[in-house]
């Protein structure tokens, strides 16, 4: 009996041992930062070899994962920041011109956090409408309206604590959108920069070109304040950061278009203890995904009418791929100084990105069109010089079709479209986006003349500032237009 007794003793305290943690316990879910920047194109970021330095996000990515093929829905800042907080494609939520809004039916970040007791505040730009769907507690840096506040987060972090509550933090900067006045442009000077291939050589290009390299090293200094307030507040290794840059920059063929440089988008995760330090992914993922990864994340089921779907197993290393395609859309219908109409679709895989121009007959207009440095590429052009020709027609005149080689061409400058040997991927493309379209809502033209429908009555037009000087202030009014051609 005593023989017994030892055994059944030993068995209990050995199931004491051995037992994993009760299904009840509570487990601790990860606080969440995302930091966005604005207008910027990633290849210009240091981090992603380009010339703009930046040594906060330089150590950020030795600390995390970086991203090689990150892509958005649409390179406008409202559209983009909708996808980023509700996990919809732009059609589907109602917000694809820009300064737009979603349906009422949206469900944002903010509500599908919430059950799981997390606190959510936007700090900066925000961009997004109805409030009803992006219920955010709001904040921005004093003095500086579109830019996030630091000092916010320490008080998200401060309650945090006494709530015993997790947290998102959306830091939405407003660098390095026009004009370019922040940073010290004298570390980049004009003459020795290297110009991207879809920009003409020209003074005035430079001299911009230089301030927008030092307002990207601006926003990199913004990383690193955030980033300290983690780090003071000894909340780094419970905190999954993701740092993405927004659309290409306002210069001409990145925002306001369809090619790999306006949808690309530079993308860097940290996440101590998940993510490998100094690891880079190939893997493709959307902005859409970003809800959905976040949900993952804090362990919460996703809805299942997100467009977008959770990377978490890329970022912890179990897998190395995706996505086998991601989708993109430009409305100009509704910006300042935009086209009556030019809707563009696109698809890519791993290599191609295909395009469709919805009226190849119209001519292409933004404010980048309006621009003193466009208006002397202009005249570049009409004297002579070849390049500014090409660009300057390129830019503002598109044929139905485009097929690029991203691999080959990055900047997608030579359209294969015609190209036999590609006959099977154009095919391929054509049907994948013609089946998008189709299980979004979109119908092409009728959806793109609907746009103004989807839009406020006034919006803030700092958007559609041209790439140079000035961004308009107060508000426009958009109203509908009249039977043929009314300019918005």
């Amino acid at each position: 009996m005593k023989t017994q007794l030892t055994l059944l003793l030993f068995a209990i305290g050995s199931l004491m041992v051995v037992s994993p943690t009760p299904a009840n316990a509570e487990t601790v879910k990860p606080n969440l930062l995302l930091i966005i920047a604005d207008d910027c194109t990633y290849r210009d970021v240091e981090v992603y070899g380009g010339q703009a330095k930046s040594p906060h996000l330089n150590k950020f990515a030795s600390e995390g994962m970086k991203f090689t093929r990150c892509f958005q829905a649409a390179p406008m800042c409202s559209p983009t920041r909708h996808c980023l907080y509700t996990g919809l494609y732009p059609v589907k939520s109602g917000a694809y011109p820009n300064h737009t809004m979603a349906y009422d039916w949206v469900r944002s970040i903010v509500q599908l956090l919430e059950p799981a007791g997390y606190k959510s505040h936007l700090s900066g730009k925000t961009h997004i409408n109805p409030k009803s769907v992006f219920p955010f507690e709001f904040s921005s840096r004093p003095g500086e309206g579109n830019n996030p506040d630091p000092a916010a987060l320490e008080r998200a972090i401060a309650t945090s604590q006494s709530s015993k509550s997790p947290f998102l933090f959306i830091a939405a900067s407003n660098e390095p959108h026009s004009p370019w006045n922040k940073g010290d442009a004298a570390v980049y000077p004009p003459a020795s920069l290297k110009l991207p291939p879809v920009m003409v050589d020209s003074e005035d290009a430079r001299s911009d070109y230089s301030k927008y390299l030092a307002e990207i090293t601006y926003f990199d200094s913004q990383v690193g304040e955030l980033l300290a307030v983690l780090d003071k507040q000894g909340q780094r290794d419970n905190t999954l950061v993701i740092v993405v840059t927004e659309q290409g920059n306002s210069f001409p063929f990145a925002k306001w278009t369809c090619y790999d440089v306006g949808l690309g988008s530079g993308c860097i995760a940290r996440w101590p203890g998940h993510v490998q330090a100094n690891s880079k992914s190939d893997a493709l993922i959307e902005y859409v995904d970003i809800v959905p990864t976040f949900l993952d994340a804090a362990g919460i089921a996703p809805p299942a009418n997100l467009d977008g779907r959770s990377f978490v197993k890329v970022l912890k290393g179990n897998a190395t791929e995706h996505k086998t395609h991601v989708f993109g859309l430009q409305t100009t219908r509704g910006i300042i100084n935009g086209s009556d109409y030019y809707g563009v679709r696109s698809v890519r895989d791993s290599r191609y990105r295909y395009i469709r121009n919805l009226t190849p007959e119209a001519t292409f207009q933004n404010a980048a069109t309006k621009d003193s440095v466009f208006k002397t590429w202009e005249k570049m052009a009409a004297d002579g010089n070849e390049n500014a020709k090409r660009l300057v027609y390129d830019y503002q005149h598109r044929p139905a079709e485009e097929l690029y080689d991203c691999d080959s061409d990055p900047w997608n400058r030579t359209n294969l479209i015609a190209d036999e040997k590609l006959a099977s991927v154009r095919k391929e493309l054509r049907g994948k986006l013609d089946a998008w379209m189709k299980q979004q809502g979109d119908e092409g033209q009728a959806t793109e003349m609907k746009a103004l429908e989807r839009m406020p009555k006034t919006a803030n037009s700092e958007d559609d500032a041209p790439s140079g000087k000035k961004k308009a202030k107060g508000k426009k009014k958009l109203e509908q237009p009249a039977k043929k051609k009314a300019k918005k």
